[in-house]
C-alpha cells in the first residue's frame, strides 16, 4: 500500500526550510536488502526564516550567554515555521492528517563535532521541537535521526547516502550525487553495487557569507559576481592547507569549522585582508568549493561516469560550470536529470528516513559515517 509522508529539510545554510510531500511504494526483499521500488514527490513549499530567527541560529552556532533559554526558544520558533510549511503543503496538496503516515524533521543544526569534543564520541546537536510539532499538526513526527549513528561510534553525517543508493543507484554504472548546501556532500554509488559517502568541504557557507557581507545579497544569484571576479591562486592555496580536506574519510564537517573567523585567519595569512577585490574573494570560494569537490570524487572514484548535483549549489551556473570543467568526461548536470529536482531531494531524503524508521530498516551506512553497524535512525513522537 502506498503511504504518505511529509520531509523537512532546513540545513546549514539557514534560509528556510523546505517540505515536500512524499508517497512511498515499498516492498523489502531480505535478501538483497532493497527496500525502495517507487517513491512520487506530489509537492513542495518553502518557508523561509525571518531575519531574527537566523540571527539568533547563527548566534547559538558559536559559544554565548544563556544558551540553554536561547535555544529553547529558538527550538520552539522553528517548529512554528516547520508547522507553517506543513499545513501550506497540505493544504496546496489537499491532504488531511489522517491521511500522513509521519513528518520526518530534521531540525536546524547548531553544532557538529563527532569525536571531537570528548576525544571519544561528541556530538551533534539539531535545534528541534518535534514535541510541539506533532501537537501543531496532529500528525507523528520522526525526528533526532543523526544521534543514533553517534552513539554507534558514527559522525552522524552524511545520512543523505543511502536514500541515494535505495533512489539513484544504477548497476555497472559509477556515479556520483553531490549535494551542495552550506556543506557539501557527495554519495559515490559504485557500479558494484557499495555505497560511499562524505563531506567534502564547505558548499555555499563561505560564499553567502561574504556575498551578505560585501553586497547585501543573501548569497550570489547564479554565481554572477563570482564570474565577474578573478581566482587569486595564493589565497585558494592557503585555502586548500586546512587540515580537513586531506583528512581521510569517514568525515562531516560543519560551520563549526568554515565560518567566518575561518576565512577571516586565512585571509590574514596571505595578508590579503582588505587588498584584493572582494569579487576575487568570491571567485576564490567558489574555486574552492569547486576544487574540494573535484579532489574528493577524483580520489574515491576516478572512473566517474556522472554526477549528479543537488542543492542550492545547483543553481550557481559558475559553480557548475567549474565542476564541468574540472571533471572532463563525467556528465555532470543536476538532479532534475533523474526526475527529482535539486531543491527536493534532501526532504525527500528525510521522508525517505521516516518511512525507514516506520518498518525498522537502517537508515544508516556504515562505511559512510564510520558507525560500528546499521542502525534504524530516529525517535518517534505520536501525535496523539
Amino acid at each position: 500500500m502506498p503511504a504518505l509522508y511529509i520531509g523537512l529539510m532546513s540545513g546549514t545554510s539557514m534560509d528556510g526550510v523546505d517540505a515536500v510531500l512524499v508517497q512511498i511504494t515499498h516492498s523489502f526483499d531480505q535478501a538483497r536488502s532493497t527496500p525502495l521500488s517507487g517513491l512520487v514527490v506530489l509537492g513542495h513549499v518553502h518557508r523561509p526564516y525571518d531575519t531574527k530567527l537566523v540571527e539568533e541560529l547563527l548566534a547559538l552556532n558559536r559559544s554565548s550567554n544563556d544558551e540553554l533559554h536561547r535555544a529553547a526558544l529558538s527550538a520552539n520558533a522553528l517548529a512554528r515555521v516547520y508547522a507553517s510549511a506543513v499545513h501550506g503543503l497540505m493544504q496546496s496538496a489537499a491532504v488531511e492528517p489522517p491521511q500522513i503516515s509521519a513528518i520526518a524533521c530534521h531540525g536546524q543544526t547548531v553544532r557538529h563535532q563527532p569525536h571531537l569534543a570528548d576525544g571519544s564520541l561528541g556530538y551533534t546537536v539539531q535545534l528541534n521541537q518535534p514535541a510541539l510539532l506533532a501537537e501543531l499538526c496532529g500528525i507523528d513526527v520522526i525526528a533526532d535521526f543523526r544521534t543514533r549513528d553517534v552513539a554507534a561510534g558514527g559522525q552522524g553525517a552524511p545520512l543523505v547516502p543511502a536514500f541515494h543508493h535505495a533512489l539513484f543507484a544504477q548497476p555497472g554504472i559509477d556515479r556520483a550525487v553531490l549535494n551542495i548546501g552550506g556543506i557539501s556532500n557527495l554519495s559515490l554509488l559504485k557500479r558494484d553495487g557499495t555505497c560511499r559517502g562524505l563531506d567534502c568541504g564547505p558548499g555555499n557557507v563561505l560564499m553567502d557569507h561574504w556575498c551578505q557581507q560585501h553586497t547585501g545579497a543573501a548569497y550570489d544569484d547564479a554565481g554572477h559576481w563570482a564570474a565577474q571576479g578573478q581566482v587569486n591562486r595564493a589565497l585558494l592555496d592557503a585555502f586548500l592547507t586546512e587540515p580537513y580536506f586531506t583528512r581521510p574519510a569517514p568525515k562531516s564537517t560543519g560551520r563549526d569549522l568554515f565560518n567566518s573567523e575561518w576565512l577571516r585567519h586565512k585571509l590574514d595569512t596571505v595578508d590579503l585582508w582588505g587588498s584584493l577585490p572582494a569579487c576575487d574573494v568570491q571567485a576564490t570560494l567558489l574555486a574552492l568549493t569547486a576544487e574540494s569537490i573535484t579532489r574528493e570524487l577524483r580520489l574515491a572514484m576516478p572512473e566517474v561516469q556522472a554526477l549528479y548535483v543537488c542543492g542550492g549549489g545547483a543553481h550557481n551556473t559558475a559553480l557548475m560550470s567549474a565542476l564541468t570543467q574540472a571533471l572532463p568526461g563525467t556528465n555532470v548536470e543536476t538532479t532534475s536529470a533523474l526526475g527529482l529536482p535539486p531543491e527536493q531531494v534532501e526532504a525527500t531524503a528525510f521522508a525517505w528516513l521516516a518511512w525507514a524508521h516506520q518498518h525498522r530498516i537502517p537508515g544508516n551506512v556504515p562505511s559512510v559515517t564510520g558507525a560500528k553497524g546499521p542502525r534504524v535512525l530516529g525517535a518517534c513522537y505520536p501525535a496523539r
